[in-house]
């Protein structure tokens, strides 16, 4: 399998890393990572970029405010939804690879969700997998998310309530993401992207805006997820036109770590059907 290397661009001011994985010849397909404390692209794809490579050039952005891309001051960016959706569309844009398929979890599904739909002519494809961009009530799941607290066993009560009941997490993963976490510039963004959601009162976009896109769309739910639960991947389905539907029992949030395979197979099978490979 390609070895996986770490890149850093800028765009429109903000030194942004990803990952990558596979021949530069092949399409691209663009992974992005949830929105939890300690979450990047390494955390989140580092066990699949090698595997979505035999097919695709696969990239892996840290969005803005998480893993080594730039936490900018709070007093002069605003961690809003509209920015990191500017922010990974100028991803896109810089790296010219557009319009191309975009696999994301939970805030990253809606912030692939968010390009699709402010422009089009960027994503060939989505997979929106556990995705946020729905306005439910907020589950008590989301509590250790939304109110972590930098401790060890914070985020060992936010990883539990991102996972299903067969799944035992590393220790190792625990104290990764704590550690990343700490970091200074890392914590005061994460309070920031926080505050703003609990503002907002959810990560949520008009469901008349998500009905207007068309863009061919896999919606992947963990059928014990708690923080995006089955009622939002059906909505999703109701809403996206052109939308299909894949469910995996004994999973929670976080599918790609929990089903791997499973999930590497649906993608492949559905962006091979949808963009005629």
């Amino acid at each position: 399998m390609s070895e996986i290397s770490s890149h850093f661009i800028d765009v429109d001011g903000i030194r942004t890393h990803y990952l990558a994985c596979g021949d530069e010849s092949l399409p691209a397909v663009v992974l992005i990572h949830g929105g939890g404390a300690g979450a990047s692209s390494r955390g989140n794809w580092s066990h699949l970029l090698p595997v979505f490579s035999q097919n695709y050039r696969t990239l892996a952005v840290d969005m803005v405010g998480f893993g080594e891309t730039d936490k900018p001051d709070p007093a002069e960016y605003s961690y809003s939804q509209d920015n990191r959706v500017k922010h990974l569309a100028g991803v896109i844009e810089y790296l010219n690879i557009g319009p191309a398929p975009l696999i994301g979890n939970s805030m990253g599904g809606a912030t692939a969700l968010g390009v699709a739909m402010v422009k089009p002519e960027l994503v060939s494809a989505l997979v929106l997998m556990g995705s946020a961009g729905l306005n439910t009530e907020l589950s008590p799941a989301l509590r250790p998310i939304l109110n972590y607290d930098f401790t060890v066993e914070g985020m060992r009560r936010l990883v539990d309530g991102l996972t299903g009941s067969r799944y035992q997490c590393d220790e190792a993963i625990i104290h990764s993401r704590h550690e990343d976490s700490l970091r200074p510039d890392a914590k005061t963004a994460y309070g920031s992207i926080m505050a703003w959601i609990g503002q907002q009162g959810g990560l949520f976009y008009p469901e008349e805006d998500i009905a207007r896109v068309t863009t061919q769309t896999l919606v992947v739910n963990g059928k014990e997820d708690l923080v995006v639960p089955l009622t939002c991947a059906y909505k999703f389905l109701e809403l996206l036109e052109n939308s299909r539907g894949y469910l995996i029992p004994h999973v929670g949030h976080w599918v790609m770590i929990e089903a791997p395979d499973e999930f590497a197979e649906v993608v492949n099978r559905f962006l091979g059907r949808v963009l005629g490979e």
